[in-house]
């Protein structure tokens, strides 16, 4: 079908048309010439109903619909633009759905019982990582039993090379939840568990990680977890509040390299003793971007020719940024999130691959009052509020922003990048909110994602795109590969684990 043409200049800055001048907007031909820009393709957009070779899950932790704006407003303002018209590599994804993030026991979610839903496709309790609501957080005892396994997991399983990439330590709740057990969230290391948890029979995250699932790559932080208790940290020798915490006095890097897993030349992987930087705050010249690691991860998987599954989240810094309430470090994040995506597009077929991106909760993080177009996403207020007095354009519900001084709220000044604007209500840590979060679709069975669908309809779509168990005897399935008859001591390609060296990251594979 060929819609009428309405004339104009198409959609500038960003849109699907020719850029028009500084007067274009003024003009209906403007926005009726992009609009059928958009319609023409809609209209030519058909499902791609096929088996996913490949899929990549990325994760903002923390990424709710308001940081999405902020970002795409931000990434504008960065290219010199005003950034209200400009579009997010995600954004461009053809299918879209919103995910509901409660969990079994909060209306309120958390990553762990969010990240269990997105990736094992149940519901749960929060604070617990791959159990089904039967499991009660921080009782050992409930675990057992009522294990999930994550769609990760189940493409091992498959003969696929799996990997995971995190800008928070691999322990951390989103991650873990692709291949951890654990009644509770907090269970880093055996130094964070209860003696009585130990006796039980419960295993901590960090053991987990090298033992449960065969992980052909990892890149992130929490190198403190692995080692044992007092060993000096090799990046911060000095700092003892860097060193290893486990009273085991196991090494599990050295394990992991060991066989049955290893030996082999080991890409770098361990970035930092736990959570790695913010990216404004960010190294270049000894450690890697979400960018640089998910790009390694890709060129490693993509070896295997039956295919991948790469999980990609920024978390510690969108989530954390949020949490502490500095703005400009959390959406800082999310367009670097973006730009992993839009990186993953160049390294990868979208007629193989399926690409989703999601968040597995929002936080209570807002902009309004009647700013200006082009006005800085992180700038004041045009006009003072009721108390005379300035404030930012983003403000939180809570957190620690709040603020009392001589009676009244302080005025807002102009942010720097560690900046925490203004909250309703103090408290030490801003929290979670509760709305939807978007779940954006780009490639096979991409239009499985639609419409409002609970959080963890996301895991049986994906599995559902790649012939993973449970929908793996479909027809157009055929007989599922398995890696072997052990995930734990199959063979793989080398893991990415330690090294610290910027250099060596860029040079191998």
């Amino acid at each position: 079908e060929v819609l009428p043409h309405l004339g104009g200049e198409g959609m500038a800055r960003g849109g699907l048309g020719t850029p028009g001048g500084p007067d274009a907007e003024k003009t209906p031909h403007y926005w009726n010439e992009g609009a059928r820009r958009r319609l023409e393709a809609a209209l030519a957009l058909q499902p791609v109903a096929q088996r996913a070779k490949n899929i990549i899950l990325f994760m903002g932790d923390g990424m709710g619909l308001p940081t999405v704006s902020a970002a795409r407003i931000y990434k504008g303002q960065l290219a010199g633009g005003s950034g209200e018209e400009s579009i997010l590599a995600m954004e461009t994804f053809p299918h879209v759905a919103l995910a509901k993030t409660y969990t079994i026991d909060r209306q309120v979610p958390d990553s762990a019982g969010t990240g269990t839903a997105y990736l094992c496709g149940v519901k749960a309790n929060a604070k617990t990582l791959g159990l089904s609501g039967a499991a009660v957080y921080g009782k050992c005892r409930t675990a057992f039993g009522n294990e999930v396994d994550s769609v990760l997991h189940r493409a091992r399983l498959a003969g696929k090379s799996v990997g995971i990439v995190t800008t928070t330590r691999v322990q951390h709740a989103s991650p873990a939840a692709a291949y951890a057990h654990s009644a509770s969230r907090s269970w880093y290391a055996d130094a964070n568990m209860p003696r009585e948890t130990l006796r039980d029979g419960c295993k901590d995250i960090a053991h987990q990680l090298v033992y449960n699932t065969d992980i052909n790559v990892i890149l992130g932080g929490g190198r403190a977890y692995m080692s044992p208790r007092w060993t000096p940290d090799p990046e911060y020798p000095e700092d003892p509040a860097q060193n290893g915490t486990r009273k085991d006095g196991r090494d599990l890097v050295a394990e992991w390299l060991s066989p049955p897993h290893g030996p082999g030349p080991a890409p770098p992987g361990l970035f930092e003793p736990k959570d790695m930087r913010y990216e404004l705050n960010r190294n270049a010249t000894t450690d890697p971007s979400i960018v640089e690691m998910m790009e390694k991860a890709i060129r490693i998987l993509r070896r295997n020719p039956n295919g991948f599954f790469l999980f990609v989240e920024d978390e510690c810094r969108i989530d954390h940024g949020h949490h502490s309430g500095r703005a400009k470090q959390a959406v800082m994040e999310a367009v670097m999130l973006d730009r992993a995506v839009a990186r993953a597009g160049e390294l990868t077929e979208p007629s193989d691959t399926l690409t989703v991106v999601t968040a597995d909760h929002s936080h209570v993080f807002t902009f309004g009052g009647n700013t200006l177009r082009g006005a800085s996403i992180f700038g004041l207020a045009p006009k003072k509020a009721k108390d005379k007095r300035a404030y930012t354009s983003i403000l939180y519900g809570n957190g620690p922003g709040y603020s009392i001084r001589d009676g009244g709220r302080p005025a807002a000044s102009l942010p720097d990048k560690d900046y925490r604007q203004q909250a309703a209500v103090p408290l030490d840590v801003e929290t979670h909110s509760g709305e939807d979060v978007v779940v954006l679709a780009r490639g096979p069975m991409a239009h499985l994602f639609h419409g409002v669908q609970e959080q963890h309809y996301i895991a049986h779509a994906i599995a559902y795109a790649a012939c993973l168990k449970p929908y793996d005897a479909r027809p157009r399935c055929g007989a599922p590969r398995r890696a072997s008859s052990s995930t734990q001591h199959s063979p793989r390609p080398p893991l990415a684990l330690l090294a610290l060296c910027m250099a060596a990251f860029m040079v191998v594979g």
